[in-house]
């Protein structure tokens, strides 16, 4: 019990809370040891890792500039391969995008499945629907493209389902008191107001699709992914440091370059 005099002493947390945030520091203190324990980490592997990185870097330079030319045919096909899954990706995610908005498609049901169709594309590697697509397909660049569609179409139907729910109604109202029709509704209400989004949606899922398929030739899927695993398999080194340093080029560009585009766009 405190006097009239004595100082009042404010405490930040209560102790529920202290209590609450203490199991919190436990429990992620238990599952670090727990995961150390399980992927059974080697010390000796751990002590000579700078070494081992500084002669792997040693290794790679200078590089091997005549294997240039076969880089240069798989990086083409790399950009074709994001480019026409992106494309694929778009086409497929823009109708189930309006399913999927509420204040376009009433049907509770038509919603739940484009959601479903949604989350199970987002839900699943690149490199998973590449395997999957390389064994139907076989390897080659169509396997990389289907995967790199599919692999989109949650990220464009869900980012575009949210901007059309985002739509202002004013103007949709007004269009529908007018008796205007379905399509006119659509390019003269919604993509007015949601054409930035798009652009800009497109612009950042093609710049993802670039880096992802960079990957994708490791399991067979074209791309420049089939250079750097044959440099792999084969120990080069040097052509390995090339398609390295290509890649890591190429997504720096695209990234300003696109950067610079929606920038504009929004």
């Amino acid at each position: 019990m405190t006097t009239r005099g004595d100082p009042k002493i404010w405490l930040r947390f209560t102790p529920a809370e202290r209590i609450g945030r203490s199991m919190v520091y436990i429990i992620a203190a238990i599952a670090v040891v727990w995961s150390a324990r399980t992927i059974e980490i080697i010390p000796e592997f751990l002590y000579d890792a700078p070494q081992q990185t500084a002669d792997l870097f040693q290794r790679m330079w200078p590089f091997d500039i005549k294997y240039w030319p076969f880089v240069w045919k798989t990086l083409v096909e790399t950009f074709h391969i994001a480019t026409l899954g992106t494309i694929l990706a778009i086409m497929m995610a823009l109708p189930l995008a309006f399913l999927a908005a509420r204040n376009f498609t009433s049907n509770a049901m038509l919603r739940w499945t484009a959601q479903f169709i949604f989350v199970s594309s987002r839900s699943v590697n690149s490199l998973i629907w590449a395997l999957l697509f390389v064994a139907i397909f076989g390897p080659g660049a169509v396997a990389g493209v289907l995967s790199i569609a599919v692999r989109s179409i949650g990220f464009v139907g869900k980012l575009f389902g949210e901007a059309l729910e985002e739509a202002q109604a004013g103007p949709i109202e007004a269009l529908t008191a007018t008796g205007a029709s379905k399509p006119a509704i659509l390019i003269k209400g919604y993509w007015p107001q949601t054409e930035p989004a798009f652009w800009s949606i497109a612009l950042l899922r093609w710049d993802i699709n670039i880096r992802e398929s960079a990957v994708l030739g490791l399991v067979g899927a074209g791309g420049i992914g089939v250079a750097l695993d044959a440099a792999l398999n084969n120990l080069y080194w040097d052509q390995v440091g090339l398609i390295l340093a290509t890649i890591l080029a190429v997504v720096v560009i695209t990234e300003i370059v696109t950067s610079s585009i929606r920038s504009r766009i929004i």
